[in-house]
């Protein structure tokens, strides 16, 4: 398991350990973390699990995706340079100590 810190808006933290090869996305909603809505099912077709990843960890992370990146320009949520959809984020040994804060608001 890998250990993903999800801040809330409000400062409250969570930390899951999530099994290698979902996404950060499927781990949250199947842990019933609020403030993640993945109205599409992760299918990259909405920005409802958009995440701002902490910088320390923004430049170890893929690159976007032609299709992420145009997603987050539609987002409810303020896009920040380290917007992400934490359904294009695939959990691996590397990312074990990551943090990412939600969003006010996803829709």
């Amino acid at each position: 398991m890998t250990s993903i810190t999800f801040i809330q808006p409000d400062g409250h933290s969570r930390s899951l350990g999530l099994a290698d090869g979902t996404s950060l996305m499927q781990g949250a909603t199947g842990a019933g973390l609020d403030g993640i809505v993945a109205e599409c099912g992760g299918n990259a077709m909405c920005a409802t699990c958009h995440v701002y990843v902490d910088e320390a960890w923004a430049g170890r992370l893929p690159p976007l995706s032609d299709d992420e990146d145009a997603l987050l320009d539609g987002a409810a949520a303020e896009r920040l340079p380290t917007s992400r959809l934490s359904c294009q984020i695939t959990v691996t040994p590397e990312l074990d100590g990551l943090v990412v804060r939600l969003p006010e608001r996803q829709i």
